[in-house]
């Protein structure tokens, strides 16, 4: 179940090299830290999930990145050209995905507090507005209906389901359980597909699901499907689309590569639901189209932040390596907890035991301990890997530091 697609991190005698090029000489003009991205393996992961849906015969597949993962402007107008849609959940990330060029029919609008001027841009898309509305409360359904008859004009809509499973992630970014704040339950979908009043400006197009982000284990999204599917069932009306939503999972360490469910894998594990739980069943002669929100499996990879050995420091037997880049510029670590390998720009087979910290006030500013590097020295580059997701665009101001720049490497 490996995903076997490239890095553009190699060590090619002992210097790292990205995409080929000597990280030494890219960063040679750049003030650090600064992320890297390529635009090679961006192309690789995107064309693999693409070409994966088809091979399992999935719907007219339409891929919705998630934006929130990355929304570098240059990361956008690749996937756009690539054939992606957008999924939103601001009308920040709305305006920006429009702004790289990605058409508002190919754009759903996920999150749970979309306001009335949001609601109201989101409308005026386009000539008809935006793809679908993923609606997560019975509240907002109404706010969309009132809308959309004060400017004489038709919203698309889709229940975003939550199914009650819980997903193996972290539990800051699990969202399929009804203790979240994400989506619907079955019944209240149900009770709100029958209230005519909800309805006199608004379309019902579809149904979505989403339980969380760095998803290895697929039991759970094979439960969300089966949930999915019961409820397109239950309601049995034509749909335009049913979105199985994102979260697949990237290897951080080797311990999860291991046991990482590849693209192939997570497309054959959705048709085979798919097709055991909904068209098996269903009475309805057109099929859905099949949507997907994928953020990190296409940008994680992808993605690195270069950063310099400000100095280093020994205290007693603790040994620190203190670095240029902190948790405002990769707040993950410090977030999550999340492991991310440091890489030196020159590889050396003597080591040592270090803590790879950064300047920020704060103990919690911290990429790694008891790592084993190189004994660096001031200036000195090192690399934190699979940063393409949910790095700079976590991104603060923190200690009033600047935001670190992106590198769109093509």
């Amino acid at each position: 179940m490996k995903n076997i697609l490239p890095s553009p991190l190699q060590f090619k005698k002992n210097k790292l090299t990205f995409d080929g090029v000597l990280l030494e000489s890219i960063a040679q003009k750049l003030p650090t830290p600064f992320y890297l991205y390529s635009q090679k393996t961006l192309d690789s992961y995107f064309k693999s999930f693409t070409q994966s849906a088809k091979a399992h015969k999935i719907n007219n597949p339409l891929v919705c990145y998630a934006v929130k993962a990355n929304s570098n402007i240059e990361v956008l107008k690749r996937l756009k050209d690539l054939g992606s849609g957008a999924d939103v959940v601001s009308v920040g990330e709305l305006k920006k995905a429009i702004k790289a060029g990605i058409p508002p029919e190919k754009i759903v609008f996920s999150g749970v507090a979309k306001t009335k001027d949001e609601i109201l841009f989101a409308l005026k898309c386009g000539k008809s507005g935006i793809y679908s509305f993923n609606v997560e409360s019975i509240e907002e359904l109404i706010l969309i209906n009132d809308l959309a008859k004060s400017i004489k004009k038709k919203a698309r809509v889709a229940f975003r389901l939550n199914p009650q499973v819980h997903a193996k992630t972290h539990k800051h970014i699990s969202t399929g359980n009804k203790t979240h704040k994400f989506g619907l339950l079955k019944a209240d979908i149900q009770e709100a597909v029958a209230v005519t009043e909800f309805w006199t400006h608004t379309n019902l197009v579809g149904l979505s699901v989403h339980i969380g982000s760095q998803l290895t284990d697929m039991k759970a999204t094979v439960s969300a499907i089966k949930e999915l599917a019961n409820l397109a069932l239950d309601i049995n009306l034509p749909i335009e689309f049913l979105d199985v939503g994102g979260g697949l999972g990237i290897d951080y360490t080797h311990k999860e590569r291991s046991k990482l469910a590849s693209i192939d894998y997570y497309m054959q594990t959705v048709s085979m639901a798919l097709e055991q739980f909904y068209f098996s069943k269903s009475s309805i002669l057109i099929k859905p189209r099949i949507v997907f929100e994928p953020g990190r499996i296409l940008v994680g990879k992808m993605g690195v932040l270069v950063s310099r050995v400000v100095r280093t420091k020994t205290s007693d037997n603790c040994h620190f390596t203190i670095i240029d880049a902190g948790m405002n510029d990769l707040i993950r670590p410090a977030l999550y907890e999340a492991h991310h390998e440091v890489l030196p720009a020159t590889k050396s087979a003597k080591l040592i035991t270090t803590d790879i910290v950064g300047p920020i006030c704060e103990t919690a500013d911290c990429f790694g301990t008891k790592r084993k590097l190189p004994s660096l020295t001031s200036g000195d580059l090192v690399v934190i890997d699979n940063a393409g997701a949910y790095g700079r665009t976590m991104a603060s101001n923190y200690n009033e530091r600047s935001l670190a720049a992106e590198i769109f490497f093509r």
